[in-house]
């Protein structure tokens, strides 16, 4: 089997806090790494109600301290919202102080709305998407060893080799990964449109590099696991009705799960397209069910590896969700 790792949002639940969020998140993370996850990875997002991973580095060293063995990253990074220097002395610092087990994904997306996104940036000389790949690699050139003469050093950083991913949902980081010799991860669990198409780009393409010889993708993926189909596509309405939100422009926590024939009710014929579109990388069912559907999908895809996503409102079905596919994956 091709290892599980976990993607984190820290989801705050509708009558819920964000402290009671990154509680959760660390409980998740230590569990996680009993059942055998391969990694825990926190994703960046701002000025949204529902999610509490706004300071991805500080949280991942919070999960990083609370446990021992699981690798723990961004999942990922937005790398236009900051300066490379200051992501690679952040990360630089949690390799040091947790060397082998950081991983830095990153992101072309600011991961917020325009206006938040103004509000991120460094000055009125910051930096657009289309610089990327070279904040990318100056990035990565802080990780690296440190040149003779060169003036800039990340300090902690430089020598660290933290491992660089690059995360997307189009063709572009896949071209680019390919171009670097990185890992590579697809946001298809939430968009899943170009994921073949992305992987076909990137195997084919790809440029090996001395720590990453072959090509490794990892495909995201919704997972609701439960003991009965029926309970697990009771609490897949909770991220049904989240991403029916965002199709209206309405945000907020993660509202508590309900009744199928509810949400039938709730949404028109062209949102529920939308949202299953959107969502149609996910397995939702009993144990067993979800380990076809997974199954299914890995021959489809070839993936190396599977990033699990799987925000519920209760954090007791959450864990059980995850424990279930551990178990079943075994």
């Amino acid at each position: 089997m091709i290892p599980l790792s976990v993607l984190d949002l820290a989801p705050i639940a509708e009558g819920s806090s964000a402290r009671e969020a990154l509680q959760h998140s660390l409980d998740l993370a230590q569990h996680a790494e009993a059942w055998g996850y391969k990694r825990y990875w926190l994703a960046e997002h701002h000025n949204m109600d529902g999610v509490a991973c706004s300071a991805t580095a500080v949280l991942i060293g919070h999960v990083a301290g609370g446990t021992t063995r699981i690798r723990v990253g961004s999942g990922g990074v937005m790398l236009p919202n900051h300066a490379p220097l200051v992501i690679a002395e952040q990360f630089g610092t949690l390799a040091t102080l947790y060397p082998g087990r950081i991983d830095l994904g990153l992101g072309r997306a600011p991961g917020t709305d325009g206006p938040t996104a103004r509000a991120l940036r460094r000055g009125p000389m910051a930096t657009s998407e289309d610089d990327f790949p070279r904040e990318v690699q100056e990035l990565m050139a802080y990780l690296d060893d440190a040149k003779p003469g060169q003036a800039v050093r990340a300090i902690p950083g430089m020598g660290t080799q933290v491992p660089v991913w690059l995360l997307g949902s189009s063709l572009f980081s896949a071209q680019l990964a390919a171009w670097l010799g990185r890992p590579f991860a697809f946001a298809s669990h939430f968009a899943p449109d170009m994921l073949l198409q992305a992987l076909d780009i990137y195997r084919d393409s790809y440029k090996p590099s001395a720590e990453w010889p072959k090509p490794h993708a990892m495909v995201g993926v919704n997972v609701i696991a439960a003991d009965t189909d029926a309970e697990a596509a009771r609490l897949f309405t909770s991220i049904q009705q989240r991403f029916l939100g965002m199709q209206r422009g309405q945000r907020g926590p993660l509202p508590p799960p309900i009744d199928p024939a509810e949400m039938e009710a709730m949404w028109q014929p062209h949102e529920k397209h939308s949202v299953q579109r959107m969502l149609a990388a996910s397995a939702v069912g009993s144990a067993e069910t979800v380990r076809e559907k997974l199954l299914a999908l890995q021959k489809e895809t070839r993936a190396d590896e599977f990033i699990v996503a799987g925000a519920l409102h209760a954090h007791g079905a959450r864990l059980r969700s995850y424990e279930l596919l551990a178990q079943a994956w075994r």
